[in-house]
């Protein structure tokens, strides 16, 4: 005779809650966002939005085999999305540049040394000087743009300006 317990599939899968999964994985899961994506704060953004998702769907997400692969891949897919809407943000102030410099030449109207000692700024210096003198982009707007926070910005701009007073100031002097 058989036993009615036989014909029921027994099931070895011991699901962890979410929490302890979080604790175990949210470092691994945000290097990982790190690697894909260069920012720290969006890196930690990638993976809190992961991490979400797996939690609305844990009742499935946590029966797989390994949950943290769903995550990872949550978290590459992201890094991607986040890739492409940079580079349409890029190409969106590329546009606006040139709508509003429509005139390359008015950069040479006895500016250049300006600009070249502008281009003379640590790579962030020279970023948020431009992005604030050129395109007009506000604090908010450029750390947005640079994915930077605002004190950051204000850090660079005021940096920036103290840099190319001193250096247009020893270029006068010298003069």
């Amino acid at each position: 005779m058989k036993s009615v317990d036989a014909d029921v599939p027994e099931v070895l899968v011991t699901e962890e809650s979410f929490e302890v999964f979080y604790e175990r994985e949210f470092h691994q899961v945000a290097a990982l966002a790190f690697v894909l994506c260069g920012s720290w704060s969006a890196a930690e953004d990638l993976a809190q939005d992961a991490f979400v998702a797996a939690q609305r769907r844990w009742a499935v997400v946590g029966r797989y085999d390994r949950p943290e692969a769903w995550v990872r891949r949550a978290v590459a897919n992201r890094s991607v999305s986040l890739t492409r809407r940079r580079l349409a943000e890029a190409r969106a102030l590329l546009r606006q540049s040139r709508e509003r410099w429509t005139d390359p030449a008015a950069f040479d109207d006895g500016d250049g040394e300006f600009w070249d000692t502008v281009r003379s700024l640590p790579a962030r210096q020279r970023q948020v000087i431009s992005l604030h003198y050129v395109n007009s982009l506000s604090v908010k707007e450029i750390a947005s743009t640079l994915d930077l926070s605002e004190a950051t910005v204000k850090t660079h701009l005021q940096r920036g300006r103290r840099s190319l007073e001193l250096k247009l100031t020893d270029r006068s002097k010298q003069s």
